[in-house]
C-alpha cells in the first residue's frame, strides 16, 4: 500500500513537470513581433520598414534583430541586416549603403529605413527578434513591399519659373510691337489734320523747290488775296493812299 502511494506520487510529479515544461515557456517566456502586412512606395523614396516587439523580459545585450529579404520572383530569404548591441548594415550586395537602423530596443523598436527604393526592391521583408530567455511566441513578422515608378508632377515653383521666364517676357514684347504698329499712324494722322495753311504752303514751296515742280509756291501777294473781304475793307479805311501804293509796288 505504501509502495503504491509512492508510485502514484511519482507519477503526479512527472506529469506536473511535463506540463510545466510544455506550457510554462509559452505562458511566461514569450515574445511577439508585429509589422504592417504591406507597404507601397515610389522609386527614389525612403521607406521605413516598421517592426515592433513586446517581450516579457527586459532587452539585454543578448537580444538580436535580423532582417531578411526574399525577392518577388521567389527564392530563399537572404539576411542583409543584423543587430546585436549595435547595428551591422550590409556592406555589399543589393542593399549596400542603403539601410539605416531606426530601432530602439528599450522601446520595443526594431525598424530600419530603406533609402532610394528601386523596382528591384519589390519582395517580402522579414523581421526576426530574439530576446533570451524569450524564445517562444511569434518572433517573426513579414512585410510585402511594392515599389512603383514615380509619376512626374508639376510643382508650383516650376510653374512660377515658367511664367516668369517665358510668358511674361513674351507678353511684354507683344505689347511693344503692337504699340509700335499703332502709334506712328496716329501721330501721322494728327500731324496732317492739324497743319495750318501756312505750314502746308511752306512745305509745298520747299518740296517744289527741291524737285523742280511746275507749280509755283505761294507769295505774299497770294496770301494777301486770301484775306476776307472784311479785312480788306478794314485795311483800305486804315491805310492812306500812299501806303496802299507802297504795298502795291511791293506786290
Amino acid at each position: 500500500m505504501h509502495r503504491e502511494c509512492q508510485r502514484n506520487n511519482s507519477l503526479h510529479v512527472v506529469l506536473l513537470f511535463n506540463l510545466l515544461v510544455l506550457f510554462a515557456p509559452s505562458l511566461i517566456f514569450a515574445i511577439t513581433v508585429s509589422s504592417p502586412a504591406e507597404l507601397h512606395a515610389s522609386t527614389g523614396d525612403t521607406v521605413t520598414l516598421s517592426c515592433t516587439f513586446t517581450s516579457t523580459s527586459r532587452p539585454t545585450s543578448k537580444m538580436t534583430v535580423d532582417w531578411s529579404y526574399r525577392p518577388q520572383t521567389g527564392g530563399p530569404p537572404q539576411t542583409f541586416f543584423h543587430f546585436s548591441s549595435r547595428a551591422f548594415p550590409p556592406v555589399e550586395g543589393q542593399f549596400s549603403g542603403r539601410i539605416q537602423w531606426r530601432g530602439s530596443p528599450a522601446r520595443g523598436e526594431a525598424s530600419i529605413s530603406l533609402i532610394n527604393s528601386t523596382l528591384n526592391d519589390n519582395g517580402t521583408y522579414t523581421c526576426s527578434v530574439r530576446n533570451p530567455p524569450d524564445v517562444h511566441g511569434n518572433p517573426n513578422s513579414h512585410i510585402v513591399l511594392t515599389v512603383t515608378p514615380k509619376v512626374p508632377s508639376l510643382r508650383f515653383s516650376d510653374v512660377a519659373v515658367l511664367l516668369f521666364f517665358i510668358l511674361i517676357p513674351s507678353t511684354v514684347i507683344t505689347l511693344i510691337l503692337i504699340g509700335q504698329m499703332l502709334c506712328p499712324k496716329r501721330e501721322r494722322s494728327q500731324s496732317q489734320g492739324y497743319r495750318s495753311a501756312i505750314e502746308v504752303a511752306d512745305g509745298e514751296e520747299y518740296d517744289n523747290g527741291l524737285v523742280g515742280s511746275k507749280h509755283k509756291g505761294a507769295t505774299c501777294c497770294d496770301l494777301a488775296l486770301t484775306d476776307s473781304e472784311y479785312e480788306y475793307d478794314y485795311n483800305m479805311k486804315q491805310f492812306s493812299p500812299t501806303t496802299e501804293g507802297y504795298a502795291d509796288s511791293r506786290c
